[in-house]
């Protein structure tokens, strides 16, 4: 006796709905991201400890989906442009489209991020906001590889030590301390940073005096490869994700840094061929 039509339509779906629960689920494709050391958001990279706010956004962008997988992979500050070129990463995060990436094609992300580089000089009775107005005749310490807007974003050594009598390092410890002990004048740190840094050595506060003068303001871009497994939209709205979540909030504020809207009368992604 043959089955109703009805009968036999209903264990057709059964058994492919059966079948669809049975195959493996499609894996996320891999977003390779390009760690370098620049605190707070990212800290030694190289070590393999997972600290700064890099890892925290990285955290929260894999438990928000399933598509990508994101991971972190070390780099440098000089060494980010390469890895992007050649493919050794997909994407470099907290950039800035003007930090060297202007002749790399490359899709910009607006990150909705806002932080600010700042002048640190040491505390002295009769020093005043004015001691940062002119640089001229001051020993800087500056952080390697980093473009500075007083210095028209042109981060090679020479200029820098020939036309500021700048001390280059890499860590912006070194350089505060270099300012406490009177081996530099000025030194040029994130606002996140020197906030950072005040809470891990709160002694030292009452002996700094940071400006009121910004050199420039960090608004923070996502930098895609063309090649990347994720569009500059598709990253775009995993980020703007986790802002209607308070996600952004919660991992930022702590460091003053500013979580802003992102224009929706723009287009999303920037793309340089």
């Amino acid at each position: 006796m043959r089955g109703s039509p009805i009968r036999t339509a209903s264990r057709l779906l059964l058994a492919t709905l059966a079948a669809l629960t049975m195959l493996p689920s499609q894996a996320a494709q891999l977003v390779r991201i390009g760690a370098a050391h620049f605190p707070p958001y990212t800290v030694r990279p190289e070590s393999g400890a997972d600290t700064g706010l890099l890892p925290q956004l990285v955290e929260a962008l894999n438990a928000a989906q399933s598509d990508y997988q994101f991971v972190l992979v070390p780099t440098s500050i000089p060494r980010r442009f390469g890895d992007l070129k050649q493919g050794r990463v997909d994407m470099a995060i907290f950039e800035n489209p003007a930090w060297g990436w202007v002749d790399i094609p490359h899709t910009a992300v607006d990150m909705g991020l806002e932080d600010a580089e700042i002048f640190v000089a040491q505390r002295l009775p009769d020093r005043q906001q004015s001691y940062f107005a002119d640089l001229s005749g001051k020993r800087l310490a500056l952080f390697s590889g980093y473009h500075y807007e007083f210095a028209n974003f042109n981060a090679e050594p020479q200029y820098l030590q020939k036309n500021y009598n700048a001390t280059l390092t890499y860590s912006h410890d070194s350089n505060l301390l270099m300012v406490l002990r009177g081996r530099a004048d000025i030194a040029l740190v994130t606002r996140s940073y020197l906030n950072d840094y005040f809470l891990r050595n709160p002694n030292v506060a009452k002996e700094l005096l940071a400006s009121d003068r910004i050199d420039q303001v960090y608004h923070h871009y996502a930098i895609l490869r063309p090649a990347a497994p994720i569009s500059g939209e598709a990253f775009g709205k995993l980020l703007q994700g986790l802002r209607d979540s308070g996600q952004m909030l919660r991992i930022f504020d702590p460091y003053k840094i500013a979580v802003v809207p992102v224009p929706h009368n723009e287009p999303l992604p920037h793309v340089v061929n």
